[in-house]
């Protein structure tokens, strides 16, 4: 019988190998992309891309060690490992992140309290030293006094300022007025706000159209007068009227209203004021 020629193989490698080599390629890819999105330390990062080179062969064969004594090889058999390495470092780098947020939240709450502290502090001292002088000017009992960490709040009754419905101080709440003036004067770099408040019921006049209006021109007047009969900083001095939106009574009696008829003095403290 006669014997066939056998045919040559074709020059070159298989064209699976062709297909495998692009699969590897995308792999790599695929990871790099996977790690760069994450953040991670140096020595961690120089640890997977050198297993990867082991891996895909990039350098000599040779086993290169990761993380704990685990040994990768060449080949495709440590992909397992890698994935695994790959879910552990990114979800490392997640809670060092959270915990990174959760320090810096700290630090700004501690901060926030400090400054605080600092503002109650200062707006103490400033209420007391206010309340002596009130008190040496025989006025302690007309000026109610409070404060927080932002001002100290001076409160004059309505009632002992103005006539019902109207805006211009009486004749006989000038002195108090003068002297609080004096006393707040001292306080020249720091920010100075008058407010008018009312209470609900509804104003019938044809000069001022409601209570927000009403309550606006009183705080006005006030803060005219201060300007007039002291050397209070007028580049600081602010007023604003509030109408009935401030209550700090119930406006269901008359001694209620009465004590929402009202004007407010805020001496803010050296912390607020270059805010």
């Amino acid at each position: 019988m006669a014997k066939g020629k056998q045919e040559e193989a074709p020059a070159g490698a298989p064209a699976w190998m062709a297909t495998f080599s692009d699969l590897m390629n995308l792999l790599l890819c695929f990871f790099v992309l996977l790690f760069s999105m994450s953040s991670t330390d140096v020595a961690k990062f120089n640890e997977v891309v050198a297993s990867l080179q082991s891996a895909f062969s990039i350098l000599p064969a040779g086993g290169q060690s990761i993380g704990e004594g685990t040994m990768v090889g060449s080949g495709i058999s440590q992909l397992p490992e890698l994935d695994v390495y790959f879910n552990e470092a990114m979800h490392q780098n997640s809670q060092e992140g959270e915990d990174e947020d959760d320090e810096q939240q700290g630090g700004v709450d501690k901060v926030l309290e400090d400054m605080k502290e600092a503002g109650n502090s200062e707006s103490e001292k400033m209420a007391e030293e206010i309340e002596k002088k009130l008190d040496e000017a025989g006025i302690a009992k007309q000026v109610n006094v409070e404060f927080n960490e932002q001002y100290v709040l001076l409160t004059l009754n309505g009632g002992i300022l103005f006539k019902s419905g109207q805006a211009d101080l009486q004749d006989e709440a000038k002195p108090i007025v003068k002297k609080i003036a004096k006393i707040i004067a001292q306080y020249r770099e720091n920010i100075i706000e008058i407010e008018g408040h009312t209470d609900n019921v509804p104003i019938h006049s044809s000069k001022f159209a409601n209570n927000n209006v009403l309550s606006t021109f009183r705080a006005l007047s006030v803060t005219d007068y201060i300007k007039r009969v002291s050397n209070v900083n007028p580049g600081l001095l602010k007023f604003s009227g509030r109408g009935s939106y401030v209550p700090v009574a119930k406006n269901t009696t008359a001694a209620g209203r009465a004590k929402n008829r009202r004007v407010e003095v805020k001496v803010y403290n050296s912390l607020y004021s270059k805010n």
